[in-house]
């Protein structure tokens, strides 16, 4: 049995359908490097999530490993748990996203700004939901990213691209926001309060641009999950 109902053909028919006509072949190969990683980004999220859910019901380190096929210090030193831990998967998809922003721009870093296009990417999140009805159309929030976002680089990146230390701060402050209201997870929701809380980041000057404000949106957050719960 195939264990995801995917193929080539789908994947090589959807790039074709989504790439312009005149697009040559050799933009079609960074396009398919870019879904390739975003593929393999997935799929480390997936296990990380299964050997999570593992180790809560009580499997040893060298139970893992031998799931995985790699030693038990190999298992550990993969898996142990990080910052995005209590990340949701919706939150984490959006970090995939926003490494994928940088990539496409050709960034060598993933700045806020990424981070706002990763969560703008996934319309299943409560950040998704608040953009939007606060600048009335997601192409709104997009313009204003495009117009702050740094000139492309040279070189699109390949493998992991760091995070710049205004993105870390988001990050913390995402986790912070979750802890300040009580939720034992990190959700969309919480990643835009902590752009808008790293104030001096190119995401938060977009927010305050679109009407934004910390407080403002910490009690929007607030009600919007009290109504989704």
């Amino acid at each position: 049995m195939s264990p995801l109902d995917i193929n080539l053909a789908d994947l090589i028919a959807r790039l074709n359908e989504e790439l312009p006509d005149d697009a040559d072949e050799l933009a079609r190969i960074s396009e398919a490097r870019l879904r390739a990683q975003t593929l393999s980004d997935l799929g480390d999220q997936l296990v990380d999530h299964y050997v999570s859910r593992a180790r809560q019901a009580g499997a040893s380190w060298s139970e893992v490993g031998d799931a995985i096929g790699v030693s038990k210090q190999a298992a550990q030193q993969r898996h142990t748990p990080n910052v995005f831990e209590r990340f949701t998967d919706l939150n984490r998809h959006s970090v995939v996203l926003a490494q994928e922003a940088a990539r496409t721009h050709k960034h060598d870093a993933i700045g806020t700004e990424h981070i706002l296009l990763g969560l703008l990417g996934e319309p299943r999140g409560l950040a998704y939901e608040l953009l939007v009805a606060k600048a009335e159309s997601e192409q709104r929030v997009r313009a204003a990213v495009e117009q702050a976002m740094a000139p492309a680089g040279k070189k699109a990146l390949r493998g992991h691209i760091p995070f710049r230390p205004d993105s870390k701060e988001v990050i913390e402050q995402a986790v912070r926001a979750a802890a300040d209201l009580g939720h034992d997870w990190v959700g969309t929701e919480h990643s835009l309060l902590g752009l808008i809380r790293t104030e001096q980041s190119p995401a938060a000057e977009i927010l305050r641009g679109l009407g934004f404000s910390s407080d403002e949106l910490h009690e929007t957050v607030r009600s919007a999950v009290g109504r989704r719960l």
